[in-house]
């Protein structure tokens, strides 16, 4: 059996997977996309996963992009196979109903990008370069970028992204939405953590609320979005880590949750 293209270290509650493939700066190949894709699937089901950090091995890049190597002989229904393996993969991320906040400790470009944008969260490096290249390539994104640069950065941002290929450094990331913080590449595993940390301490079930009320609603009309919000916030009353937390509010105590 070959050597798995991840690292998968559990800290607590929260789940660190790394693509480890630094030799070719973590570009995703086939056997990566399915791996990351059991990861995720094996975290949603793992009680003791309260939050999933995701990152590249190596000081260079998160992930480069998609392997090169293997799509450059790919025919027409192999690209487009190729192509929806990848959506998948990062569907099932985007939908994992647990926090995933992207550790983008260098380079994430084309399939990198992609990637980081699925996740819910992204700390950058401030050395960290961000685009999707794959005009330079005679391609276009082909893992999502069009549609999460849309959502993320608007159209001026994603046309001048996806259109030169050109990419960008961590501060005008930030400033276009495509990262949520910035922290100096010493402090990145630390600060990430922390954020991990603090949202491992938090009440799971209303953070799963939230991924929820926000995957549907980025999706559906105001007023569908509303109505779904409204009854996922009446579910919440369903819950003991809900009483607990008022409970522990009144009280002024730090409150316990339970995942219950």
């Amino acid at each position: 059996m070959s050597e798995s293209p991840l690292l998968i270290e559990d800290q607590d509650a929260v789940r660190v997977i790394t693509v480890n493939r630094p030799d070719k700066l973590n570009a995703l190949n086939s056997a990566t996309l399915d791996a990351l894709h059991r990861a995720f699937d094996d975290a949603a089901s793992a009680d003791t996963v309260r939050v999933v950090v995701l990152t590249g091995a190596g000081p260079k890049a998160f992930v480069a992009g998609a392997d090169i190597a293997e799509m450059a002989d790919l025919r027409p229904v192999e690209g487009r196979d190729f192509a929806l393996r990848g959506q998948a993969m990062m569907r099932r991320v985007e939908t994992l109903p647990k926090p995933v906040i992207a550790m983008v400790n260098g380079f994430a470009l084309g399939g990198g990008l992609e990637l980081a944008m699925c996740c819910h969260l992204r700390i950058a490096a401030d050395t960290a370069k961000v685009g999707q290249p794959e005009v330079n390539l005679g391609l276009i994104p082909g893992f999502g970028g069009t549609q999460r640069l849309l959502r993320l950065a608007g159209r001026a941002a994603t046309l001048e992204l996806c259109l030169t290929g050109a990419p960008i450094n961590a501060e005008r990331a930030l400033a276009l939405g495509i990262v949520n913080r910035i922290a100096p590449a010493a402090e990145l595993q630390a600060q990430t953590m922390a954020l991990a940390e603090q949202l491992a301490n938090a009440a799971p079930l209303a953070l799963r609320g939230v991924l929820d009320c926000i995957n549907t609603g980025g999706e559906s009309a105001i007023g569908e979005g509303l109505a779904f919000e409204a009854a996922q916030f009446g579910l919440m009353f369903a819950t003991e880590d809900m009483r607990e937390g008022t409970r522990a509010f009144l009280e002024r105590r730090k409150p316990e949750f339970k995942n219950r």
